[in-house]
């Protein structure tokens, strides 16, 4: 059911309410009419607050209430300890007023400021963990979304946790499939149908994750701040994403990282296409280089530079520098 469709049933009630209490209680309200437009207005009042509340999420609510307690109670103590006991009546009214606002504001800024170790150090040996939930997040960034893999890798069962995405990286894509460049915009699009199909992938869970991260305007320091906070993994394809991480020890997966170290080793019988670049150490060599930077030496392969072959490996040394590999040409 549409959120508008609550709130349109919701203004419904309220004006009913209202009409009712202008028929039981005239005195207060009136007529009907004027019934019914108070419980409209009380009504589209909630809403409003609503809509302005709509990114504050139970966490932040729990926070500020919990700031506000602390600074209720500080200026509870302040006011008691007979400091201001020289103020008269009206002076003093004033002196509570200011510190419960100083003191409650200060609270709620530290308290939204505070991740879930800090009120471990007030509650001590209490931790509060979600239930029938698996505890593994999977926070994901706009690269890696448009990338693609992680779809395969949840599907295999390789990955398994929650799904995470954050609001704003929903929006940056969405900006991206609207934008005017022609790649950002098929990279937008990309982006928005591998979380469709993410979300309808069988035994996978994926989270719209409404709060923002008010205190940081950079995306990169908000995935790192958001992942600290959750506790999640992020996975990311952007290097400097994952430098910065890695300083300031949020756990990470690089898909790329993950590929280049997934990718199988060749053995000796193994058979595919080389370009031969220059001529080795030895007569008749000729040498070309693997996509990962491995050495490979042809046999034979001097008279065939500058052509890409397929060649059969035959021998593979290990040295201070890494692997040499050996291989003959496949045809003469």
């Amino acid at each position: 059911m549409s959120i508008w469709a609550i709130r349109i049933f919701f203004l419904m009630l309220c004006m009913l309410a209202g009409y009712a209490v202008s028929q039981i209680r005239p005195e207060m309200i009136g007529s009907g009419t004027m019934g019914l437009v108070v419980g409209f207005g009380f009504g589209g009042l909630l809403v409003a607050i609503d809509e302005m509340l709509k990114g504050f999420s139970l966490r932040t609510f729990s926070s500020v209430t919990f700031g506000l307690l602390l600074g209720s109670i500080i200026s509870i103590l302040l006011n008691s300890s007979g400091l201001f006991i020289w103020a008269d009546e009206r002076e003093a009214w004033l002196i509570r007023l200011v510190t419960f606002l100083a003191f409650g504001y200060i609270g709620i800024l530290l308290a939204m400021r505070s991740n879930k170790e800090d009120f471990s150090l007030i509650i001590p040996y209490i931790r509060f963990t979600r239930q029938n939930q698996p505890e593994d997040l999977l926070l994901l960034d706009t690269s890696v979304i448009i990338d693609g893999r992680i779809l395969d890798l949840i599907k295999i069962g390789f990955i398994d946790g929650i799904a995470v995405v954050p609001r704003f990286v929903l929006k940056e894509l969405q900006q991206l499939s609207d934008s005017a460049d022609p790649i950002k915009r098929e990279r937008g699009r990309r982006g928005l149908e591998i979380l469709n199909r993410l979300q309808k992938q069988n035994g996978s869970l994926v989270k719209i994750h409404e709060a923002d991260v008010l205190e940081e305007t950079d995306t990169d320091a908000k995935l790192v701040k958001l992942a600290r906070t959750l506790n999640a993994k992020l996975f990311t394809n952007d290097y400097n994403l994952a430098q910065v991480a890695k300083l300031q020890s949020v756990h990470y997966v690089s898909i790329n990282e993950l590929a280049r170290v997934m990718k199988p080793t060749v053995v000796t019988g193994d058979i595919f296409e080389l370009k031969v670049l220059r001529e080795g150490r030895e007569k008749g060599q000729g040498t070309g280089y693997l996509s990962n930077g491995t050495l490979v030496v042809v046999k034979n392969g001097d008279q065939l530079i500058g052509k890409t072959i397929p060649i059969q490996i035959t021998n593979q040394v290990q040295t201070g520098a890494g692997v040499i590999l050996f291989a003959d040409p496949k045809n003469s």
